[in-house]
């Protein structure tokens, strides 16, 4: 038997008096590169299962404290308790009026922070926060599993009133703050011994990967964690949310995108593997299962940068992890991943940087790693390699940044390096060879 409205209201009441009571708790600092609120918007934080969505919630809340709003014009609910099941949007209105039951005086004088975690498990939530944004004197703060907060849900949902935050997991910069490890402020101009151990920890987060519980755990608990998070996603992201019972091609596909990152992915391609080993699936699903990969944040595709819709779509997408720790879990030689990982890695940072992104083909069939388009409107030609220690390799890399160069004439060119790169052949005019890690942190 469902709770009736009486219970409900009561855990509403409770949930409210420790959302107003109990400090938001300390955590490690994330680094949000763009503003967490504009002017009319809601903010909703969005990103993959346990990235630190509600993590980064409470740090909206503990920098509001330290600018003098006081705690209770910071209410935090969280949804996901057992003892809402039944609990609609109706019910919401109460918690707002027992809100200003209590603190009258906020009701038009003062702008109350609300912050909703997991608020999609509310039948018609987006009714009452358009809602409660029109009528009251509120900002307000959202988060959810990516299973009912997609991007495009969102715009749906709250019709241009979401101011989208995403989140991923730990930076280097935020891995090195997390490990109580200094970040030099001249990245460029070490030491030796600070070198050394800045690229050895740099190396272990692209090994590790920067889920925040992952982090100082044991190989093998580590794994287990990881493993854990993708098994949860295919099953509450993909399967229970989108109704996929062709279990055993998305388990194939997912084996394909994460143990292959920075591979070219056709989706034509994958369906006729799938047909030689006697899987029967339309290629319709076959595109269907990678968006909703893609919606839960699971996975990045990038398209090649082209004019041409017709060119963009018979050319395969590049697909890639959100995090270089999972790849582990399908491959597992540390050797040939490296280059992969620092690929990974180096993408969500563009990501991260909010850039627009893509990656380009010459004429001749050369490729460069990514064009990234940047808010302020500068464009880089980004090479990721992890070793230039070949000089068959190092000519390769140049001359792919050279080709493309006559079609995006004011980008800036760079080779992104695992270490700091040591004697070079003649490096190209106008391209830059630089440790990824001093591009990171820079």
């Amino acid at each position: 038997m469902p709770p009736s409205r009486e219970s409900i209201a009561r855990v509403l009441e409770e949930k409210l008096a420790d959302g107003i009571a109990v400090p938001p708790p300390p955590a490690t600092l994330r680094q949000l590169l763009g503003p967490d609120s504009f002017p009319g918007k809601i903010s909703t934080i969005v990103g993959m299962r346990r990235s630190g969505k509600t993590t980064f919630l409470h740090q909206l809340r503990r920098e509001a404290l330290a600018k003098g709003i006081p705690l209770e014009r910071l209410p935090f609910i969280n949804f996901e308790d057992e003892r809402l099941g039944g609990i609609d949007g109706e019910d919401l209105a109460y918690l707002v009026e027992e809100y200003y039951r209590r603190f009258p005086a906020y009701r038009k004088a003062a702008t109350v922070l609300w912050h909703f975690d997991e608020i999609q498990v509310v039948p018609g939530w987006e009714r009452f926060l358009r809602r409660l944004q029109d009528t009251e004197n509120v900002e307000l703060r959202i988060t959810g599993s990516s299973a009912a907060l997609l991007s495009r849900e969102i715009a749906t949902a709250l019709r241009g009133r979401a101011w989208e935050i995403p989140i991923y997991p730990f930076s280097f910069a935020e891995y090195l703050v997390h490990a109580g490890h200094p970040i030099p402020s001249r990245p460029d101009f070490l030491s030796s011994p600070e070198r050394s151990s800045l690229e050895s920890d740099f190396r272990e987060w692209l090994v590790s990967g920067g889920f925040p519980e992952a982090q100082g755990q044991i190989e093998a608990v580590r794994r287990t964690i990881l493993s854990d998070y993708v098994d949860v996603a295919l099953l509450r992201d993909v399967i229970e949310r989108h109704g996929v019972s062709n279990v055993v091609s998305l388990r194939w596909m997912v084996r394909q995108l994460l143990g292959n990152a920075g591979s070219a992915f056709s989706v034509e391609k994958f369906h006729a593997a799938l047909k030689s080993q006697g899987l029967a699936v339309a290629k319709d699903t076959v595109h269907q299962i990678l968006s909703y990969l893609e919606d839960c944040f699971l996975v990045l595709t990038v398209w090649m940068d082209t004019d041409s819709e017709r060119r963009r779509m018979v050319n395969p997408r590049k697909a890639y992890p959100v995090d270089s720790g999972l790849m582990a879990l399908y491959n597992r030689s540390e050797k040939a991943n490296i280059g992969h990982a620092l690929e990974t890695m180096v993408l969500v940072e563009l990501l991260r940087r909010r850039a627009d992104i893509h990656y380009v083909r010459t004429e001749s069939g050369r490729e460069v790693d990514f064009i990234a388009r940047m808010p302020s409107g500068e464009t880089h030609l980004i090479q990721v390699c992890a070793d230039l220690t070949s000089r068959e390799t190092t000519e390769r890399e140049f001359r792919s940044l050279i080709e493309a160069a006559p079609e995006y004439p004011t980008a800036t060119r760079r080779i992104l390096t695992l270490n700091r790169p040591g004697l070079l052949p003649e490096i190209p005019e106008g391209i830059l060879v630089q440790a990824a890690y001093e591009w990171m942190l820079g």
